[in-house]
């Protein structure tokens, strides 16, 4: 079990962080597009990413966006909503970490959390907004089980 899933069983509250890291590959820009059927040239021709100003192709934005699902995964977040701002492309090899924070949590375990995407670099690729729901005892209960 990760440090991440021990936290939402122990209980989530405002101020509550997590951060996970990956690089992104190739090979998952293109398992990406088959399941999603979104073949833009932006993402595998040299030649159109040049002409949109990128030095090569460039990863899809809902790919990377989606490293949110691992931790929202984990703690048991059930969305309502998520808001992306893309400010910088993605690149095949890049290694991008995402910073989660909850920031608000209401008396029905409704949240607010904010998702911020860095590059190897240090440079903001993605900034999220998100909405959901956490997991209430009776959910806890059932996460404990599966340890």
């Amino acid at each position: 079990m990760t440090h991440i899933r021990r936290k939402a069983i122990d209980g989530l509250a405002a101020g509550d962080r997590f951060s996970i890291s990956r690089t992104f590959t190739g090979d998952d820009v293109k398992r990406f597009a088959d399941i999603t059927r979104d073949y833009n040239p932006v993402h595998f021709d040299e030649r159109f990413t040049a002409v949109k100003g990128y030095h090569s192709p460039v990863c899809h934005g809902l790919l990377v966006a989606s490293m949110l699902s691992e931790i929202g995964g984990q703690i048991g977040w059930l969305a309502s909503e998520m808001r992306f701002n893309y400010k910088k492309p993605v690149y095949f090899g890049d290694t991008i970490t995402c910073d989660f924070e909850i920031t608000d949590v209401d008396e029905k375990g409704r949240a607010r959390a904010t998702a911020e995407y860095t590059n190897q670099n240090g440079v903001v690729v993605i900034q999220g907004v998100l909405k959901g729901i956490l997991p209430g005892s009776p959910e806890k209960e059932i996460m404990q089980s599966l340890i």
